[in-house]
C-alpha cells in the first residue's frame, strides 16, 4: 500500500497492518507514516468487506519507539510556536481518535518496544496484546525529554487504569514489563511474538457488537477510582502530587507540573476535549527550550556518542579481551567490576596481594548486594569473578592488549607503575591512565610508546556514573583513539573525547562550582543557603557536599601538583583555596571518607548535617544574597569556564561539552548542558550577565576578547539547523 507499512486482508475479512518504515532501525512517527496510517485506517472504515484491522510491526526490533526526536529538536530551532506545536499534536490526535470512533475494532498485536507514540497509537486500538520476551518493554517516557505526550496518553491512560496508578507512569517515565503491564491493565493478554497475530485475530472474530467501542465512549463510563476534586483520592494525588513535584523539580522542568495539570484537567471532561487540553500544554512544551535541550543533549546527542560517533572511521574496529587495572582502590576496582561485567579478563593489580583481594572482595560484596535484590544470580556472580585475577606481581600483566592506571594522583607514582607495565605487556597494547587532571602529555613522558598512551577518566562511583572522558594527548594515535573507544563501547558508558590541557574538561569545569561554593564561604553566605541553591539551581548536591565526597586532601593535593608543575595561574584552583587549606591543614575536616568536613557524619549512621563550626570558622555576613542570585553564579562560572575550553582547544565538540558537563558534574539536565545554556540565553545576554557578575565577584566572571566577539557577532555553540541539515 505505500512505502511505511503493508495492509492485506485475509478471507475472514481480518486486515493486517503491517508497520515497517524503510530505512530506519526502528518504527518511528515520522510524517510518511501518519499519512500512511491515516489512510490504512479509512480504508478499514470504508471498506464493507473488512470486519477489523490488527495492528503489528515488521520489524523485530520492535512496535513504534515514539516520534523521531530529530524532529523534535528541529522544531524548536526553527521557530515552531506554542499555537503550531499545539495542532502537530492535534493532528495525531486526531488520526487516533478516528480509529478508535471509525465504527471497525483495532487490535495491536505489540512485539517488543512501544514507547511514547507507539504506546499511544495501541492505547487508541480496542484491545492490545503485548510480547512476552524478556526484551519488551512499553511506556511513556516523554517527561524524561522535558515533554508529555501529545498522541493521548495523558487522557487514555487515566481512564484505562485510574488516576493514582497512571500518574507515576506519566511523571516518571517509567517503562513497563510484559507482566506489569498486564497486571495494571494496560495490555489486554501477553503472547510469545510468533502468536501475536493470531492472538489478536481470534479476538477480532470473536468480538462482541460492541467491540469497537472504546471503555471511555459508552454511556456512563467512570474512570477507575473517579476523577476530579471530589475524588476520594483527589487531595493525595493532587494536593501531595503538585507539591512533591515542585519539590522535586524546583520548579526548572515545566513537564511535570503540565502533566499533572492536564490529568487533573482533562480527565473532568469528555475525551475529546482532554485530549485539545493535552495538545494545549504540549504545544506550549515543544514551543520551549527545555524540551529542545533535554532532546538534543541527553537523547539525540547521546546515542550518537553511544555508538561511537567519534571513533575513527578508518581504524578497524576491535574489541578488549585483556584489561589490567593498576590500583585497587575505589576506583580501580570500580573500572575493574564494569570491565569483568562486560565479559572482559581483568588482572587487577595493587603493591600488595592483600590490597588487590581487598578491591576483589568490595566487588564480590557489591554483587551480592545486586543477588539479595533478585538482579542477577550466584551462577552470574561465580562467573565474574572469575574474570579478575588480584595479583602484586607485574608479570601477571602479560597478554593485556589495555591497561588502565588508577592509582593515587602523583605524577611520580604513575609514572613509576607505566615504566613497569609496559615492560611486561604486548609491544601492541594501550595505556589509559585514569588521571583526572594532570596532563596526559606530561604523563606520556615515562612511557616508551606515546601514541598508544591516552586518558581514561572514569567518574565515581564507576558502576553507576555513565560517562568516561577520553583525553588525546600530542601524540596519542587514531588507533589508540579507536581502542579506548572500542573499550568504552564494550562498557556500555558514553564517551567523550576532549584534548590535552590541564585539569582537561570535565575536572576544569567542575572545580569552578566547588571552588564558587568556596568562596561564598569566604563571602560570608550561609553554608545551607549555598547548598540549597545549588540544589535549586538544578544541581544534584551542593558544592560543599560535594568536595566532601571527593575530600578536600584530593583538592588541595591537585593544587599543589600544579604549582609544582608550573601551571599557569589561571588554571590553578585558586578561588577557594584559603577555604580548602584552612579545613585541612588548620580544622583538620579533610572530608567524608575521615567522617569531618563541610558536613558532620555520625558513626551512628543518622544523616549528614552541616558542620556547625563552620559559622565559626566563616563568619557570616550581615546581609545575604538572594537565592537566584547565587543559582546565577553557579550557572554562569561553569558556563563561562567551559567557553574558556572551547577558546582555549580543549574541547571542539558542543555536544560532547554539554553531555560531559551533565552526565559527568552534574550540571542541571533542564539547561541540555554548559554550551546550551550559553545559547538558551544568548550569547549577547550570556556575556552581559558574566559583565555584571564580574563588577561584584571579581575577574573570574570576565568574558574574554574571543566570547565577545562571539556574542557581538551572534555566534552559536550549535549551528542553526539549516546550516546543520
Amino acid at each position: 500500500m505505500s512505502k511505511t507499512l503493508t495492509l492485506s486482508v485475509d478471507a475472514d475479512g481480518i486486515a493486517l497492518i503491517t508497520i515497517d518504515l524503510p530505512g530506519r532501525p526502528m518504527n518511528v512517527l515520522a510524517p510518511e507514516f501518519n499519512a500512511d496510517f491515516a489512510a490504512a485506517v479509512e480504508q478499514v472504515a470504508s471498506d464493507a468487506a473488512i470486519k477489523g484491522a490488527v495492528v503489528t510491526s515488521g520489524k523485530s526490533s520492535g512496535f513504534i519507539a515514539g516520534a523521531d526526536l530529530k524532529d523534535l529538536v528541529n522544531a524548536y530551532d526553527a521557530g515552531i510556536t506554542p499555537t503550531q506545536a499545539a495542532q502537530a499534536s492535534q493532528q495525531i490526535s486526531s488520526l487516533f481518535r478516528r480509529m478508535e470512533t471509525c465504527g471497525k475494532p483495532f487490535a495491536a498485536a505489540i512485539n517488543g518496544v512501544a514507547l511514547g507514540g507507539g504506546l499511544e497509537l495501541a492505547l487508541a486500538c480496542h484491545w492490545r496484546v503485548l510480547s512476552d520476551e524478556p526484551s519488551t518493554q512499553i511506556g511513556l517516557p516523554e517527561v524524561k525529554v522535558g515533554l508529555l505526550p501529545g498522541g493521548g496518553g495523558t487522557q487514555r491512560l487515566p481512564r484505562l487504569i485510574g488516576i493514582p496508578s497512571a500518574l507515576p507512569l506519566l511523571l516518571q517515565g517509567k517503562s513497563m514489563r510484559p507482566a506489569e503491564a498486564l497486571k495494571l491493565g494496560v495490555v489486554h493478554a501477553v503472547a510469545p511474538t510468533a502468536e501475536l497475530v493470531q492472538r489478536a485475530r481470534e479476538w477480532l472474530l470473536s468480538k462482541a457488537d460492541n467491540a469497537a467501542v472504546q471503555p471511555w465512549d459508552r454511556k456512563n463510563f467512570r474512570i477507575p477510582g473517579g476523577a476530579g476534586p471530589m475524588a476520594s483520592h483527589a487531595p493525595q494525588t493532587f494536593v501531595a502530587g503538585n507539591a512533591l513535584t515542585s519539590s522535586m523539580t524546583q520548579n526548572n522542568y515545566p513537564a511535570p507540573t503540565a502533566i499533572m495539570s492536564c490529568v487533573f484537567e482533562g480527565t473532568q471532561l469528555p475525551i475529546d476535549t482532554g485530549l485539545r487540553i493535552e495538545s494545549k500544554y504540549f504545544g506550549k512544551l515543544l514551543a520551549g527550550p527545555v524540551a529542545r535541550n533535554m532532546t538534543r543533549t541527553l537523547f539525540v546527542n547521546k546515542t550518537a556518542a553511544d555508538k561511537l560517533s567519534a571513533r575513527p572511521r578508518d581504524v578497524p574496529r576491535g574489541a578488549v579481551a585483556k584489561v589490567g587495572v593498576l590500583g585497587a582502590g575505589l576506583m580501580g576496582a570500580g573500572i575493574a567490576h564494569v570491565s569483568a561485567q562486560a565479559g572482559i579478563e581483568v588482572v587487577l593489580l595493587d603493591n600488595t596481594r592483600e590490597q588487590a583481594d581487598n578491591g576483589k572482595a568490595g566487588i564480590a560484596k557489591m554483587q551480592a548486594k545486586t543477588l539479595a535484590k533478585g538482579r542477577t544470580t550466584q551462577a552470574k556472580i561465580d562467573a565474574l569473578l572469575a574474570r579478575i585475577t588480584p595479583t602484586a606481581d607485574y608479570a601477571d600483566l602479560q597478554g593485556c592488549d589495555l591497561i588502565v592506571e588508577a592509582v593515587f594522583e602523583q605524577r611520580q607514582i604513575k609514572a613509576d607503575v607505566t615504566r613497569k607495565a609496559e615492560a611486561v605487556i604486548p609491544t601492541t597494547a594501550v595505556f589509559g591512565s585514569n588521571t583526572s587532571t594532570l596532563p596526559i602529555t606530561g604523563l606520556a613522558q615515562a612511557s616508551s610508546r606515546p601514541q598508544q598512551f591516552i586518558g581514561l577518566h572514569f567518574f565515581s562511583p564507576v558502576e553507576k556514573m555513565p560517562l568516561v572522558e577520553i583525553i588525546v594527548g600530542e601524540q596519542t594515535s587514531q588507533a589508540t583513539i579507536a581502542k579506548a573507544l572500542d573499550y568504552i563501547g564494550q562498557l556500555k558508558k558514553t564517551p567523550i573525547v576532549v584534548h590535552d590541557f590541564p585539569g582537561f574538561y570535565t575536572s576544569r569545569v567542575f572545580g569552578t562550582f566547588v571552588q564558587e561554593g568556596q568562596r561564598m564561604l569566604l563571602d560570608g553566605i550561609a553554608p545551607a543557603l549555598i547548598e540549597n541553591a545549588a540544589k535549586a539551581a538544578g544541581f544534584p548536591v551542593g558544592p560543599l557536599a560535594v568536595s566532601d565526597e571527593v575530600t578536600l586532601t584530593l583538592q588541595q593535593a591537585i593544587a599543589r601538583q600544579h604549582d609544582a608543575d608550573g601551571v599557569p595561574v589561571q588554571y590553578r584552583s585558586q578561588v577557594g583555596r584559603a577555604v580548602v587549606d584552612k579545613m585541612v591543614d588548620e580544622l583538620k575536616r579533610p572530608g567524608r571518607r575521615q567522617g569531618a568536613g563541610f558536613y558532620d557524619y555520625p558513626a551512628d549512621g543518622s544523616p549528614k548535617r552541616l558542620w556547625p563550626g563552620l559559622a565559626q570558622a566563616f563568619p557570616l555576613a550581615p546581609q545575604q544574597p538572594g537565592v537566584d542570585e547565587l543559582k546565577q553564579r553557579f550557572l554562569t562560572i561553569m558556563a563561562l569556564e567551559t567557553a574558556r575550553c572551547v577558546e582555549d582547544g580543549v574541547i571542539d565538540n558542543a555536544a560532547d561539552a554539554d553531555i560531559g558537563s551533565i552526565l559527568g558534574i552534574g550540571f542541571p539536565p533542564w539547561t541540555g548542558g554548559t554550551l546550551s545554556y550559553i545559547d538558551t540565553l544568548g550569547a549577547e545576554r550570556f556575556v552581559a550577565q558574566c559583565q555584571a557578575l564580574a563588577a561584584v565577584h571579581g575577574p573570574r566572571f570576565t568574558p574574554s576578547p574571543w566570547l565577545l566577539a562571539r556574542a557581538a557577532s551572534g555566534t552559536r555553540f550549535y549551528p542553526p539547523v539549516s546550516a546543520a541539515a
